[in-house]
């Protein structure tokens, strides 16, 4: 009697260790059978194999690579993948139930637990489990983009990225840079530096359109340990044509509106007879708007000289700005120190008319374009521009 009973024991045992292995998974990320056959094929191990990617166990997964849960020879009832703290990632199952997709990104440095039921052609169910960890960065970047949303800006104006810290992987973020307009253009990414990346058109914008752009650049790799911290959108319309022309021999400025002229404003430019106050040739913007604007210039001897509706259109210095005090010589002499000079009233009204992206075209100077300055998008030819996207 003692014998008998000692293998009945282990009989139960073996059952309950087989009912054990029924929601375990393998190192390798599959489910694992939840039974064995039999003499007579009754409890043989259910056909339906589960998978995962990452698998169980993953260390450093890219946060936005999605997860997928997959099934062989069956179909998934359940799946979910959820976040320290509870929350599940978002994600769906196929319509022919045979994998689930996550449909959002991870965030960084966080352990994930999936589970997932499926049941076999066979008709029998089976689970699965697993962990994974996601990467930390050493170090998480920011980009800002200009122009902000819902700003008006005329038809020179980049779109420009910059980030905070200086950018590898140059061609992962261009691959997370998206340009859509109403119209067709034919426009490149360009690296000003390692820090700056912009977009400009061939041409100027066409007027009046409405400019979309996406930088998702949360999870992008950009190289040294370092990663994208978060997307970045904006939203922006270009406005009217409006170009300003000063061939600075003639000392008139010109303006025009859709490729007519419809102001000319006598002025005084840089001066002719010292190159380093010329006024440089080149194509600019109109960078800002300033009602009353403070000079400074040690070199030639003025500080503190106060002129009224200035428009910067260079970081090298140059101004659109009211000079009453050189009357005598707008419209007449070029005696400036790189600026253009206008009288009071004209430079009022040009103020007035001018938006921050206008372009301003410098011809008949000795001076070239300063190209140390951060704003030189123009003044590449279109083929120069293609050469400073990413290799």
């Amino acid at each position: 009697m003692i014998e008998r009973r000692m293998v009945f024991k282990a009989a139960l045992a073996a059952g309950a260790a087989l009912v054990a292995a029924a929601c375990s998974s393998t190192n390798d990320g599959t489910a694992l059978p939840t039974g064995a056959a039999g003499a007579d094929g009754e409890g043989a191990q259910p056909v339906a194999k589960i998978t995962a990617e990452p698998a169980a166990d993953a260390k450093d997964v890219p946060v936005l690579k999605p997860v997928v849960i997959k099934v062989a020879d069956g179909k998934l009832t359940e799946c979910k993948v959820t976040a320290e703290g509870g929350k599940d990632v978002k994600g769906d199952t196929a319509p022919d139930g045979l994998t689930w997709t996550s449909s959002e990104p991870l965030g960084y440095g966080k352990t994930y637990t999936y589970a997932a039921k499926a049941t076999g052609t066979d008709g029998k169910p089976v689970e699965f489990t697993g962990k994974f960890t996601t990467l930390s960065p050493a170090k998480q970047v920011r980009a800002t983009l200009n122009p902000a949303d819902n700003q008006v800006v005329g038809v020179a104006m980049p779109i420009s990225v910059k980030f905070a810290s200086p950018v590898k992987n140059r061609a992962a973020v261009e691959k997370a840079l998206t340009v859509k307009t109403d119209k067709d253009i034919e426009g490149a990414w360009g690296w000003l530096s390692d820090s700056q990346v912009d977009y400009r058109p061939k041409e100027y914008w066409p007027q009046n359109i409405t400019v979309n752009v996406e930088a998702k650049l949360y999870g992008v790799d950009l190289g040294g340990g370092a990663y994208g911290k978060a997307d970045v959108t904006t939203k922006f319309k270009i406005g009217r044509n409006q170009v300003v022309k000063v061939n600075t021999p003639d000392h008139q400025m010109r303006v025009y509106r859709n490729g007519s002229q419809v102001k000319s404003y006598p002025c005084a430019n840089g001066l002719d007879a010292e190159v380093d106050r010329n006024t440089p040739n080149g194509t600019y913007m109109i960078m800002s708007k300033e009602p009353s604007a403070i000079f400074d210039n040690a070199r030639y001897g003025y500080t503190n000289v106060n002129k009224k509706w200035a428009c910067r259109f260079s970081n090298h210095g140059e101004f659109i700005h009211e000079n009453q005090d050189n009357a005598a010589n707008i419209g007449k002499t070029n005696n400036s120190h790189g600026c253009v000079n206008l009288l009071e009233a004209d430079a009022k009204d040009f103020f007035d008319s001018a938006m921050v992206g206008d372009p301003v075209e410098i011809t008949g100077s000795k001076l070239g374009p300063p190209m140390a300055s951060d704003v030189k998008d123009w003044n590449y030819s279109w083929a120069a521009w293609q050469g400073l996207g990413a290799k």
